[in-house]
């Protein structure tokens, strides 16, 4: 199911916490004092503390190795190259539970500076409600549902990961490369489902894919959906399901939809085998958020954790320490409140950051901590990329260049990583 530095698993719930519509990115919190924007007065102790909320239990606990084992080789190299300020940054002991609320609250009363985590988007409340209000900056390297972006955080909330919607003009793009001029979404009823069937209809019309029909269905009923799109007789089938998507799939097989037609969302992909009838997906193509990490990433990992068999959310969390620490370095600051209102700027956005209006010039490129300290240093702006790619926060908090690994199924069912693309664009 889950191959070593393959992201495959959706486990990170979208629940429908937040009155805005889900397609709705201004923050919530606007109205009122915004730690990304507002004048803060430096207020560290000089020691830059990390902590982890490592939220995954039960099946999904394999999760927890790589984004700890990224976390640990962050600081590694963050101290190698000086720390903060002279000061080696600590990394706090990590505890493991699904009571995401007494984590934070832990981590508050160990005077963490900035948090990475949690992994299910449905435990994010829990994490921002604790740790805003202790003015700690909280950035997950996993967390998709597009309500978050106006979630009320007072500006401390961050993440690495793309949201679940940036995917639609992604899967969009793949349908008309291969030529189709109509588009057929069948989608699972639920947050995710209904958020995204509804971006990516947006976004195949105002591309000029027309037709669009859109079906909903719920998890073992999805024969009625499989049939209005064949009925549709469209060029491209867009699939978005999580534990309803096998059953979809079939569904569709037996309308007479061919895999050739598949477009899968990143909850529908998996190894499917022999669970499908033969050649079922074969041609189908899939998405997976996030970069296949290279060989020398992984290789660092296995040092930290000779035991590591999967690098899921590695890279975003990776990014997600060092972008913490050179927030910190830009601001000559380890409190929350400064982190919270450098990161923007750090990541190369450009969009309500203080530091940003006190720098001028092109940003420096970098992708280690060594390298953007240095140019920090030098009193020049900086855009970190990392091991995830560019990030580029947005006023919400949201990364704004979100990439995405493209598979394609053989006859077999199962899929190959075939390509990759990247804000819309091609990446290989």
């Amino acid at each position: 199911m889950v191959r070593a530095g393959l992201r495959v698993s959706a486990v990170w719930g979208a629940a429908g916490w937040c009155a805005a519509a889900v397609l709705a990115l201004a923050a919530c919190s606007g109205s009122g004092d915004n730690a990304r924007t507002a004048p803060v007065e430096a207020s560290g102790d000089g020691t830059l503390r990390i902590g982890l909320i490592l939220d995954n239990t039960g099946p999904q606990s394999f999760l927890n190795a790589a984004q700890l084992a990224a976390a640990k080789l962050a600081v590694q190299e963050i101290n190698a190259a000086g720390g903060h300020k002279g000061r080696p940054v600590e990394l706090l002991p990590a505890t493991t539970g699904g009571d995401t609320a007494a984590q934070a609250r832990e981590l508050a009363d160990a005077k963490a500076d900035v948090v990475i985590g949690p992994t299910d988007s449905s435990r994010a409340p829990a994490a921002i409600d604790v740790l805003s209000k202790a003015r700690i900056t909280l950035i997950s390297p996993a967390n998709t549902a597009p309500e978050l972006s106006s979630y009320k955080s007072g500006g401390y909330y961050f993440r690495t990961a793309a949201a679940d919607i940036a995917q639609a003009p992604v899967m969009v793009k793949l349908a008309r490369d291969a030529g189709a001029k109509s588009l057929a979404v069948v989608y699972e009823d639920g947050t995710y489902g209904q958020a995204v069937s509804a971006a990516v209809s947006a976004s195949a019309q105002a591309s000029g894919l027309n037709p669009v029909t859109v079906s909903g269905f719920k998890p073992g009923e999805a024969q009625q959906s499989a049939a209005a799109a064949r009925d549709a007789a469209p060029d491209a089938v867009v699939v978005l399901a999580r534990d309803g998507a096998q059953d979809a799939i079939a569904e569709l097989t037996n309308a007479g939809l061919p895999g050739t037609k598949l477009i899968l969302g990143d909850a529908a992909f998996r190894q499917y085998g022999a669970a499908l009838g033969s050649k079922s997906l074969e041609g189908a193509r899939a998405l997976v958020p996030g970069v296949f990490p290279s060989a020398h990433f992984q290789a660092e990992l296995v040092a930290i954790d000779a035991g590591l068999k999967d690098t899921t959310f590695a890279a975003e969390t990776y990014d997600a320490v060092n972008l913490a620490a050179l927030a910190a370095a830009a601001a000559e600051d380890d409190a929350g409140a400064s982190i919270a209102g450098t990161l923007i700027s750090v990541s190369g956005g450009t969009s309500g950051s203080r530091a940003s209006a006190s720098r001028s010039g092109q940003p420096a490129v970098c992708s280690t901590y060594k390298d953007c300290l240095a140019a920090i240093r030098d009193g020049k702006p900086i855009d970190y990329d990392g091991e995830s790619g560019p990030v580029r926060f947005d006023a919400n908090g949201d990364v704004t260049a979100a990439r995405y690994m493209v598979f394609t199924y053989g006859a077999d069912n199962k899929a190959k990583l075939t390509g990759s693309e990247a804000a819309g664009r091609s990446a290989g």
